[in-house]
């Protein structure tokens, strides 16, 4: 088989719109300390050009590389405006595919191309999607704390804010955990092996007793959600989805890890637990058969780890199909231009059903004029054209990118005998 990854791949149609891809670059940038990749695709037409975000913070050199010397020669002189077979091409031109440094690769690309489509239409890409389900999009906030009275007190403040759903997540005393500050053992407990060891039957007593607490102090007004980040064994899964029946989650998030999910029909057939699942999935073949037996109630892609706008759009319809809502992944490490394409979806998704929200600082919103706003547990849409959002690439320069030490940018945790714990 022959190479063309670095040659032009020309459709079989001429070209229609008379506008031309004239550059595409990665730009990498950290205004907050978490390195951001975002992809300019510029045109022919002068001032016309798209951002799209492509961050995957843990191998943020190597999208950029994907981008700037693979995918690049291929889309130069092409039409913007061929969105799904650009999207298509691009996908298979290196052969193999479906994995996480080229997917990030290609969404910043297919993301550009929308926010260039709605800029020659003068419509935000909202619009182009069949245009909004709903005045905004309610998002859920973190709570955090080192025992449940303090994660209790959080979920008050948010409340008086405005959210209505939350992310509670606690501490296990003398244990490592995720999403919660470090909290004391208990006196007299013996040490484990490993410092700070990862502890999954006390996590499963702990989030129990947290949402028993949560229930009696705050009532069943709040919507609560909590991610297990896929850190217990499958039966522990279980267990859990049956210990938190009765405090009545809004979802359980990712129970199980991508290579357990068959663990899902079990978990099911035990639990009427809602399930949400999905942020590590990166292939349709992971998530079209969870889609496809209703084994969850919330899809929560990472839009920039599967492609992009165009099969996370996809995606969407299919599960409106069987019944399941999204819940796109929404973290710090997604550039305000992917939080831009999320509020894009959410607007336009008959099926959507929540979105993941994240704060972004002063420096951040200097870096990405037209960050999306939100205010009393909503993110609010703009009618700009595009993902209505831009960046300052001379303030960019200020916040160089961040490389960590190899392993320590996503460092998985151990248990007391220090055996790795999948994160």
């Amino acid at each position: 088989m022959s190479d063309t990854a670095d040659k032009p791949i020309e459709p079989p149609w001429a070209q229609t719109s008379g506008v031309r891809i004239t550059s595409v670059r990665a730009i990498l940038t950290a205004p907050a300390g978490t390195t951001l990749v975002v992809v300019r695709v510029d045109t022919s037409e002068p001032g016309l050009y798209g951002l799209g975000c492509a961050t995957f913070t843990q191998r943020a050199a190597a999208v950029a590389t994907a981008v700037d010397d693979y995918l690049a020669p291929q889309l130069i002189g092409r039409d913007p405006a061929d969105i799904t077979d650009i999207a298509s091409t691009l996908h298979v031109s290196g052969y193999w595919r479906s994995g996480p440094v080229l997917n990030n690769a290609l969404s910043g690309v297919d993301m550009a191309l929308w926010d260039i489509k709605g800029k020659q239409a003068g419509l935000p890409v909202w619009q182009l999607l069949g245009g909004r389900c709903r005045t905004a999009v309610p998002v859920y906030a973190h709570a955090q704390g080192r025992d449940a009275e303090e994660v209790a007190d959080e979920v008050r403040d948010l409340m008086s804010q405005g959210y209505r759903y939350v992310r509670c997540q606690v501490a296990v005393p003398g244990a490592g955990t995720y999403g919660a500050p470090a909290a004391a053992a208990p006196a007299g407990s013996r040490p484990p092996l490993t410092p700070n060891a990862w502890d999954p039957a006390a996590y499963r007593r702990t989030v129990r007793e947290l949402f028993g607490h949560l229930r009696q102090e705050l009532g069943a007004e709040v919507e609560l959600i909590h991610d297990v980040h896929e850190r217990v064994h499958p039966t522990d899964a279980v267990r859990l989805a049956k210990d938190l029946e009765p405090y009545d989650l809004f979802y359980l998030e990712d129970p199980v890890a991508p290579e357990d999910i068959e663990w899902l029909r079990t978990l099911r057939s035990r639990s009427v637990t809602p399930i949400a699942i999905g942020e590590l999935f990166t292939n349709p073949a992971e998530y079209r058969p969870v889609v496809q037996e209703r084994l969850c109630d919330f899809i929560r892609v990472h839009i920039s780890a599967i492609g992009g706008i165009t099969p996370a759009w996809r995606l969407a319809n299919a599960c409106e199909l069987f019944g399941v809502r999204t819940a796109w992944h929404g973290p710090g490490d997604v550039s305000p231009v992917g939080h831009a394409a999320n509020l894009a979806l959410d607007l336009a998704c008959p099926n959507f059903g929540i979105q993941e929200q994240h704060l972004f600082g002063s420096a951040a919103q200097e870096v990405f004029p037209g960050c999306p706003e939100i205010r009393d547990g909503h993110l609010w849409p703009s009618t700009a054209p595009g993902l209505g959002i831009d960046l300052d690439e001379r303030l960019a320069l200020k916040h160089p990118p961040q490389f960590p030490a190899p392993g320590r940018a996503w460092r998985p945790p151990r248990r007391a005998d220090g055996a790795l714990q999948r994160p």
